[in-house]
């Protein structure tokens, strides 16, 4: 799902986030762009709590930045409209 979006006044969107740091810069700088579009976007996805630290095949962290990016998705197509 790798659609190229396009959006109205030299916008760069933010790239996938990689980790919890670059999923919270991720989501400030598209609701800082919501907002400034007079958008409301949905809240973004919580960070996982239960993450045992062992880097285990579908870790908690993988589900949640596979959410945060259908979550930036979702936030570029609104502001794309």
């Amino acid at each position: 799902m790798s659609a190229a979006v396009t959006l109205p006044h030299a916008f760069a969107p933010p790239p996938r986030a990689v980790d919890g740091a670059s999923a919270q810069a991720m989501f400030r700088v598209l609701q800082e762009q919501a907002w400034l579009a007079g958008i409301a976007l949905r809240n973004p996805p919580p960070e996982p709590t239960t993450c045992c630290g062992r880097g285990c095949n579908g870790c908690v962290w993988e589900g949640f930045l596979e959410a945060a990016e259908y979550w930036r998705q979702e936030a570029l197509l609104q502001l794309q409209d």
